[in-house]
């Protein structure tokens, strides 16, 4: 099942991304902006570098449903 994340870039969110994971969020933003998947470094769980920059997938808490 798909959850909704966003991708942020220091204190910038700069996608916003559904996805499987927090790991997968970020790789496919990255790989999106034409980077090349041996050029991306794994720093942790939904955290990614790409020439010094540093990338993290944050999970977007699910909004509740409206009350009749």
């Amino acid at each position: 099942m798909s959850k909704k994340y966003e991708i942020h870039s220091g204190r910038r969110i700069v996608s916003t991304q559904f996805s499987v994971s927090s790991t997968q969020a970020v790789v496919d933003y990255v790989r999106s902006q034409g980077v090349r998947h041996d050029e991306i470094t794994t720093l942790g769980v939904g955290s990614v570098s790409w020439r010094g920059a540093q990338f993290r997938a944050v999970l977007v808490p699910a909004e509740p449903l409206p009350v009749e």
